[in-house]
């Protein structure tokens, strides 16, 4: 890796990023124009201690996940991405592994949907990134980290989601996960990440291992479902939850709206408002 060359290219293009044109809430006057550090560490999903030391060239060896974050959130075009991989070190990523890319269109679509609860998946279910009104609606997302960012971990291990289901939805609703999993599995071969993701599930829950020995395969997006939300501040919202998917770059993208006029549309307002009420105070310097 060229530490001091890799830190130098991530201060550089941090600097000429506006926060509005990234989706970070600003408050006040700021002393500096581009992105602050920590902002830039909230948007990859990286400690700023991290970012810190990467930019000092005091840290060596990214992942390709964090690269991959860092062109994503600094909103590269395909050159500098390109760069962005040589310089720590890695070959950019073939069609032959799971992506974690978010084209310029893509990206596009997303500004337009910044007021909106969006998150972004890869073919493994792996959370991609989630915009702030996602995060006020389902809980912050940003300290999440390697298994954590797997919805297949967090529904089968982990902690779970805010959304209510029924013992039969529940159920119907891990075997849809499973069963996607297992349609990239087929697609992605070579990916050594998506064979340890499928270990690690293998090892941590038996509920998987059921799952994934029934061999059954199929679409977990499901558009036009509804999802109903606990929401710790607002209470119970029922949402249309519509899963759009990009076949060129196999990711999906998940949309929460309500009916315009409703008692669901005004909580989710609410906790939209009060979710980033909370970021921009945990952005504060």
């Amino acid at each position: 890796m060229e530490t001091w060359e890799f830190g130098r290219m991530v201060r550089q293009w941090r600097d000429r990023l506006e926060p509005s044109t990234v989706g970070v809430p600003v408050a006040g006057r700021r002393r500096a124009s581009g992105l602050r550090r920590e902002e830039l560490a909230w948007l990859a999903g990286i400690s700023v201690d991290y970012l810190t030391r990467l930019e000092q060239g005091r840290s060596t060896s990214p992942s390709v996940q964090v690269v991959e974050s860092l062109a994503r959130s600094l909103r590269l075009g395909d050159a500098e991405r390109d760069l962005l991989f040589r310089l720590a070190g890695h070959a950019t990523p073939g069609r032959d592994v799971v992506s974690a890319r978010i084209t310029p269109s893509v990206q596009r679509l997303l500004d337009r949907l910044a007021n909106t609860p969006v998150a972004v998946y890869d073919a493994t279910w792996t959370l991609i990134v989630a915009n702030a009104p996602y995060d006020a609606l389902m809980g912050a997302t940003t300290g999440w980290r390697g298994i954590e960012r797997n919805s297949v971990w967090r529904n089968l291990v982990g902690p779970g989601t805010r959304a209510v289901h029924s013992p039969d939805e529940q159920a119907e609703f891990e075997a849809g996960l499973v069963g996607d999993l297992r349609l990239s599995a087929a697609r992605y071969p070579a990916d050594h990440r998506l064979r340890e993701l499928v270990a690690e599930l293998s090892a941590q829950s038996p509920r998987f291992v059921d799952l994934w020995g029934s061999g059954e395969v199929g679409r977990h997006a499901d558009p036009g479902r509804r999802k109903t939300i606990d929401h710790p501040d607002v209470g119970l919202i029922t949402l249309d939850c519509d899963t759009m998917i990009v076949a060129a770059d196999d990711i999906r993208i998940m949309i929460y709206t309500a009916e315009p006029g409703t008692e669901d549309a005004e909580r989710l307002a609410l906790a939209i408002v009060l979710g980033t009420q909370r970021m921009v105070e945990g952005l504060q310097p």
